[in-house]
């Protein structure tokens, strides 16, 4: 029973879910910043690319900050696609920050404070601190186990050495388990922390590299260190501005970091917390990182909104905005004035614009096979051809769906590879938007609450 369950344990950890980015790996990108027409899951779009990665240069060097960037193009043109790609290519320590437009309207809290916390979501602050530790190469390790549970405690030596001396230290019971759990043997390089006893494996010597005959992959070489055994290290911690927040304004405090449950936080906690860190700044204690916001559907955003966001860009700790929208002239949420993208024009106008534009054939059929290897599924080329058909006619995400549904098809039948007859059965099956329209048209008559407006209704809108 026991095997069953371990077995069932570790295939859990493989499964990864499928999103409709999840084969996004960069911008694609070469070391001149030129675009490459496939590559790390993006296909076209050479100029919004290439645009999007010197603002991602930009922003590596610290070089531009408070600035905005709109994202403009029809539905289905690899907007999101573009703001993914620079999240992979600014790498962990980089804060990126993702929202929806309509989002704010549906939190407990006003749109401000809402505004507020996606901004300190994206301002990292990388906070340096010396520790003491103790780092060498483990000679020997020896425990002494009592006789019978329960009796005594364990007890142990452990033998470390570095290129200069070798010493020898008394083992505890929580040293016991730390050295168990992490798997150290002699030959291993290990680090100690000093004030909260955290053992860490830094990989095995390069003077023991032959005592195996095959190791795995996973095994790494490291010089057995030198000098004194005790060390004061630099020790770097990464975290965000709202986590400061939220760990000093809740009773809970970093608790509600997991729990969600992070409510409005008072601007006197967020002015002590900016002073504290223009503080650690000061005395080089801590860095400044300024990440990157991206809001999705921006033109769902309201005048007050817009209004916010023009203010919150001038501050001095502000991240980069990256914003985006598939509307063309249309009003302005809060307001009877038409704009370009229901944008107002004085926020507009701050705004670097890259525009996207439609896949052409050849780029579809390079993203449905790019998509059927991230979801594993083989198909034939038939299949691929029709899809990237149906992809140009009716749209590419339509197209996208149906890989996974005639996927089933062909595994309902017992099959391997996809073929032309699988695509066919799923697009019998699932409609587009055209032949829904079409039906509807047909059918109206029939359907409840229907209202088809006449010209006279539709000239009365306009008015």
């Amino acid at each position: 029973m026991t095997e069953l369950k371990t077995s069932g344990t570790r295939d859990l950890k493989h499964i990864e879910r499928i999103g409709a980015h999840s084969h996004i790996r960069g911008l694609g990108l070469d070391d001149a910043l030129e675009a490459r027409y496939a590559s790390q899951g993006m296909v076209g779009q050479k100029s919004a690319r290439k645009a999007a990665g010197i603002i991602l240069q930009m922003i590596k060097e610290g070089k531009i900050a408070g600035r905005a960037v709109l994202l403009a193009g029809q539905p289905g043109t690899g907007k999101t696609a573009i703001a993914m790609g620079m999240a992979k290519s600014l790498g962990p320590e980089t804060p990126f920050a993702m929202m929806s437009g309509s989002e704010i309207f549906s939190l407990d809290m006003s749109k401000t404070e809402a505004l507020t916390q996606a901004f300190r979501k994206a301002i990292g602050v990388k906070i340096k601190e010396e520790t003491e530790v103790i780092e060498g190469e483990v000679v020997e390790i020896q425990i002494d186990r009592p006789a019978t549970s329960g009796a005594a405690a364990k007890t142990g030596k452990l033998t470390l050495k570095t290129t200069e001396m070798e010493t020898v230290y008394d083992l505890g019971t929580k040293m016991i388990e730390g050295l168990s759990k992490e798997k150290v043997q002699s030959g291993d390089v290990i680090a100690i922390d000093k004030a909260s006893g955290k053992i860490t494996k830094l990989g095995r010597s390069g003077a023991r590299s032959k005592d195996y005959d095959a190791m795995g992959p996973q095994t790494k070489f490291v010089q057995c260190p030198d000098g004194e055994l005790q060390k004061r290290k630099e020790v770097v911690h990464c975290v965000t501005l709202h986590e400061i927040d939220v760990i000093n304004s809740r009773t809970q405090g970093f608790l509600a970091l997991f729990t969600g449950d992070t409510g409005e936080i008072r601007s006197e906690v967020r002015e002590q917390i900016d002073s504290k860190v223009a503080e650690w700044r000061e005395e080089g204690k801590a860095d400044i990182l300024p990440g990157v916001l991206f809001i999705d559907e921006v033109h769902m955003l309201d005048i007050e909104c817009f209004s916010f966001l023009n203010r919150a860009l001038e501050i001095e700790m502000s991240p980069i905005l990256v914003v985006a929208t598939n509307r063309g002239i249309t009003k302005i949420r809060g307001t009877n004035y038409k704009s370009p993208h229901g944008i107002p024009i004085d926020f507009l106008d701050r705004l670097l614009i890259i525009s996207t534009q439609p896949y052409t054939e050849a780029d579809m059929h390079e993203i449905i096979e790019i998509r059927s290897v991230e979801e594993d599924i083989t198909m034939s080329e038939d299949a691929k051809e029709l899809l990237t058909k149906l992809a140009v006619n009716t749209s590419l995400r339509y197209a996208i769906h149906l890989i996974t549904a005639a996927a089933l098809a062909c595994q309902k039948r017992k099959g391997n590879c996809v073929e032309l007859d699988d695509v066919s059965r799923v697009y019998q099956l699932f409609m587009d938007i055209k032949r829904s329209t079409q039906f509807l048209m047909e059918y109206q008559e029939q359907f409840m609450f229907n209202e088809v407006p006449d010209e006279r209704d539709e000239d009365k809108m306009d008015e």
